[in-house]
């Protein structure tokens, strides 16, 4: 089942949070592979695992940013399963009703846009951009800010797969 827009940015938006706060309690490193850092921590008795990842480069006409970065979450113990969960901190908001876009090696993916994250808009894409990452050399994802500042965001992909299948070993995802 697929939750309206609204539900899904509410969700995604309490997972991160939620991420972010229990993290410094109890994260757990599973290793640093090139570009790219794994790490697990408990949400209440159960593994959630994480990949993240910031970017090479970064270009646009901007005079201040917060921090960007790309997280790849697992928690399979949710009904129904949630893997390979991307979400992308743009370090500013993004301009209202807008869309960013990753490239992956020539292969385009069309993201939603709420606030400073963006994410793709179901699971299937999801999935579809973790392939894309394991067997890319490198990602660039484009956004607009609010004040409707361009920016360009280069990702290496180098040690991603490595990290995905650390995550993937831990949360026991195949």
């Amino acid at each position: 089942m697929r939750f309206p827009s609204i539900i899904r940015i509410s969700l995604a938006a309490l997972g991160l949070v939620l991420t972010a706060g229990m993290a410094q309690a109890d994260e757990v490193s599973l290793g640093t592979f090139k570009d790219w850092q794994a790490y697990s921590f408990k949400e209440g008795d159960k593994n959630v695992c994480v990949v993240w990842g910031k970017p090479a480069k970064e270009a646009g006409k901007y005079t201040k940013r917060g921090e960007v970065r790309v997280f790849i979450a697992h928690r399979p113990w949710t009904r129904p399963k949630r893997v390979n969960e991307i979400s992308f901190e743009a370090g500013y908001g993004f301009r209202k009703d807008s869309e960013a876009a990753a490239t992956i090696d020539g292969r385009k993916f069309a993201l939603f846009t709420d606030g400073d994250t963006a994410w793709n808009r179901s699971a299937k894409d999801d999935a579809a951009m973790v392939k894309a990452m394991r067997i890319g050399k490198k990602m660039v994802v484009n956004g607009v800010s609010g004040r409707g500042t361009k920016t360009t965001d280069t990702y290496s992909l180098l040690g991603f797969t490595a990290a995905h299948n650390a995550i993937n070993k831990a949360c026991k995802v195949k």
